[in-house]
């Protein structure tokens, strides 16, 4: 009877511990005067470090995005690099306040892991990239081959549903440091490496000595929404987060970029006045200033301007907007309307 007593007093002291945790989260990164951002340990376009030693990438720009709604500064933000087995404990345990991470929303992420996700900043899917030299063409002339993956992330299940569905037989090779498994391909250790094609478009553009002699194949097999998460038990943050990303694909749409915002201020459109907070209460009634959304225009930019620099044509890796660009130009990018 003592013991399971002992043990109630324990799982209630933890459960109040974890509940003053996931609720107070904006009070805690304003009495710390920072963000702590969990991010990759390095995936260039998405979160990496540049030349200089200075992170740069679409998820660390959303990062950077928040702090600046919540500080009207963007640079109030510390990026906590981590591996795949460490991004879901570092954020349930309070060691992040925010996983920026290149991590695909799942059920089982969203309901089971105690943390829920903000929103899409990126649609991916899972593919294939091989060198030349193998001669092959598609993903179904893998059968017997062997496939480099990483561990701790959703690639082993999503291969192993696909790879049942094709019939084809492969040899998993998974490791569990990211940048052991690109030199295990690049040794060939393994005929392929499979991870999101953002994924291998990044090792294609920063990791290969001779990357003309690789290509990715043109399947994809898998739908993989990549955005960001937060803990579970504390609307206040996650509304803070979600309308963060809101705000950037809106101001796109808009028209709206670092660039040209200040000559927006005098724009009379009812919808754009809202969200530059000419016209007062959508910050309050989030907790924020009701400039948080020209913070982070005229400091980091909108979605597009994000995507451009770190994954787009602006940048070494090309990516096509694709599926990301704009609802009305047939993309997938459509935000919930701030107002």
């Amino acid at each position: 009877m003592k013991f399971l007593k002992k043990f109630s007093f324990i799982v209630i002291t933890y459960l109040i511990l974890e509940n003053c945790l996931s609720a107070n989260t904006l009070n805690l990164v304003r009495q710390r005067n920072m963000i702590l951002c969990g991010a990759t340990t390095g995936f260039f376009g998405f979160s990496s470090l540049d030349s200089k030693g200075i992170w740069q990438g679409l998820d660390i720009d959303f990062c950077r995005a928040l702090s600046a709604a919540v500080f009207g500064d963007s640079n109030k933000v510390k990026i906590v690099p981590l591996n795949s087995q460490q991004r879901f404990t570092a954020l349930q345990s309070g060691e992040v306040d925010v996983l920026a991470h290149n991590t695909s929303i799942t059920l089982q992420r969203d309901s089971v892991l105690g943390i829920t996700h903000v929103g899409i900043n990126f649609y991916d899917g899972r593919g294939f990239m091989v060198p030349k030299s193998l001669g092959i063409k598609s993903a179904k002339d893998l059968n017997e081959a062997t496939i480099c993956l990483q561990s701790g992330t959703s690639n082993e299940s999503t291969l192993n549903d696909w790879a049942r569905t094709n019939n084809v037989n492969y040899k998993p090779i998974v490791i569990e440091n990211f940048n052991e498994v690109v030199n295990a391909f690049i040794s060939g250790r393994c005929d392929a490496f499979s991870t999101d094609i953002s994924g291998l478009a990044s090792i294609h553009a920063s990791k290969l000595n001779k990357p003309e002699q690789y290509i990715i194949l043109p399947e994809i097999i898998s739908k993989e929404p990549l955005g960001p998460f937060v803990r579970q038990g504390d609307e206040s943050w996650l509304n803070i987060a979600r309308w963060v990303l809101f705000s950037m694909i809106e101001a796109e749409e808009f028209g709206i970029n670092s660039k040209n915002v200040d000559f927006q201020l005098d724009n009379k459109n009812p919808n754009i006045r809202r969200l530059l907070g000419i016209l007062p209460g959508l910050g309050n009634s989030i907790g924020l200033d009701d400039k948080w959304a020209y913070n982070i225009i005229k400091q980091v930019g909108n979605y597009g301007e994000s995507f451009e620099r770190n994954i787009g044509q602006a940048s070494s890796l090309k990516i096509p907007r694709g599926l990301n660009a704009q609802w009305k130009d047939g993309g997938l990018m459509y935000a919930i309307p701030v107002r």
